[in-house]
């Protein structure tokens, strides 16, 4: 495997990895907005929505190979990294899905952004 194309796989990966997120998140906030709690699950739902939206320009950024999509990998891991800490406090399937994925893909982001500087 050449240089070039282990770079796109790494790229399509964390691609994936961010939309896999984002859905994770997506489905968190609703399921937290459609409880009887909304209100103790506020924190939660914020952290997953801007997750999600990071994670959705993210993707974007580096699909189209972005001079910017580097820094964005590292925002979109902190973001990730945050999610995941809230999400990890509730007892419930949702947010320990999304903990999982966010964790996931904070990681790829990470790698992505360390090998690409």
């Amino acid at each position: 495997m050449t240089t070039t194309q282990s770079r796109n796989s790494q790229l399509e990966a964390c691609i994936e990895a961010c939309l896999k997120c984002l859905q994770d998140c997506e489905f968190c906030a609703t399921a937290c907005l459609d409880s009887d709690m909304v209100q103790i699950m506020a924190a939660c739902i914020k952290a997953c929505r801007d997750c999600a939206d990071l994670c959705a320009l993210c993707a974007r950024f580096m699909s189209r190979t972005s001079d910017l999509h580097l820094q964005l990998c590292t925002v979109c891991a902190d973001a990730c990294d945050q999610c995941a800490t809230e999400c990890a406090q509730h007892d419930h399937e949702h947010c320990r899905r999304c903990a999982e994925s966010c964790r996931r893909c904070a990681e790829s982001c990470r790698q992505m952004s360390m090998a690409m500087a």
